[in-house]
């Protein structure tokens, strides 16, 4: 199949190419030299993890190499603890001591950990040098790679301390898919299934009737299903980049609730996915109540997310717990949770959520587990 090219235009930055297909890591360096902030650039730092390093790692740089680019690596622990600010410290230490300037490019090679940790580390080094976005996860294909949004985590939450910073190039090779293990592809799965209730009816009933063969991981639907949530993002990043107008919040579909979960049950409990997926069901109820989305809707998303692979958590914890995590979401305003409640597909609204309403939900919701 001949790769998926979706163009990014952001307001107020260069444009850049999403391009999709398998096996198309092999010219990332060639057209890494069409990129024109990249035309002069020597030097490359392609910061990946210690899983993906073994996979892919050679190959990338043997193509920035062919490229023209002097690349060098640094290797972070896997996992959502190397999303933090002791190892970004680590990382810009290493590019002072391999003298880069600011005249390279970082290069994220991995999942979303990687791409929000590399972004972020190229937003502050020497106050920004390009970054470019080498997806190896569906999750960071469909969601994390585009859009800008950079950080890291601290003990008192997910992506509290972080930047926006859009990359001079995103490369989705679908080859790299393969590797992936059952749990995050159902991860990736999730962020398509909030695109789509979000976006469209064309979108939703597209997923529903393709979901069977997208946990199964047909080529075609995968490329399909990925194009068409690049697609969503970046029409949502070109009308608020920085999510100061309203309407990026709504890629904060099933994120509330979902952080909390990640939050509370510890870092790597359940996938990043998974929780979402928990989020996005809890939300599609409590907008039942106070926005009233269809039954229908809540049934049908409910179906959707089983038949890719994401059931209801069994997991709980205490209603105050969850209420006080949620509060502490960047999503909260004015000391009130704000949650993305969909009125129908393709129809959603951000609602603030008085604590006595919401800690009547959440009970609901922990007592539903038994």
């Amino acid at each position: 199949m001949p790769a998926t090219r979706v163009v990014v235009n952001v307001p107020g930055e260069d444009a850049y190419d999403v391009r999709i297909g398998a096996g198309i890591l092999d010219s990332l360096g060639a057209h890494l030299r069409r990129v024109p902030a990249l035309e002069r650039t020597e030097r490359a730092l392609v910061v990946t993890d210690a899983n993906v390093a073994p996979l892919y790692r050679d190959a990338a740089k043997a193509s920035l190499a062919e490229g023209g680019f002097r690349a060098s690596d640094i290797v972070v622990p896997a996992g959502e603890d190397a999303k933090s600010v002791a190892v970004a410290a680590e990382v810009w230490d290493a590019m002072a001591q391999l003298s880069l300037g600011r005249d390279c490019v970082v290069v994220a090679l991995g999942g979303g950990v990687v791409g929000d940790l590399a972004g972020f580390v190229a937003s502050a080094y020497m106050r920004g040098v390009p970054v470019v976005q080498v997806p190896t996860t569906l999750l960071s294909m469909v969601d994390s790679s585009v859009g800008g949004k950079t950080g890291v985590n601290l003990e008192a939450g997910k992506n509290l301390v972080g930047a926006f910073k859009q990359p001079a190039y995103v490369c989705a090779d679908t080859a790299t898919l393969a590797t992936l293990d059952e749990r995050e592809w159902a991860c990736g799965c999730a962020e398509i299934a909030k695109a789509s209730v979000i976006d469209s009816d064309e979108f939703f009933f597209w997923l529903v009737d393709a979901a069977d063969a997208l946990a199964a991981r047909d080529e075609a639907v995968v490329s399909e299903a990925i194009a068409r949530s690049v697609v969503f993002k970046a029409d949502v990043v070109a009308a608020d980049k920085a999510e100061s107008k309203g309407v990026r919040e709504c890629l904060n579909y099933g994120h509330t609730l979902g952080h909390a979960v990640e939050a509370l049950a510890g870092y790597g409990t359940f996938s990043h996915g998974a929780a979402v997926a928990e989020g996005m069901r809890f939300a599609a109820r409590l907008g039942a109540a106070l926005v009233d989305t269809p039954l229908d809707l809540v049934e049908a998303q409910d179906a959707l997310l089983d038949a890719l692979g994401l059931p209801a958590l069994s997991w709980s914890a205490e209603p105050e717990a969850m209420l006080a995590a949620m509060k502490r979401d960047k999503k909260a305003r004015r000391g009130q949770v704000r949650f993305v409640l969909p009125r129908d597909v393709g129809d959603w609204q951000l609602v603030d959520v008085d604590d006595d309403t919401l800690l009547s939900h959440v009970d609901a919701w922990a007592r539903s587990k038994g």
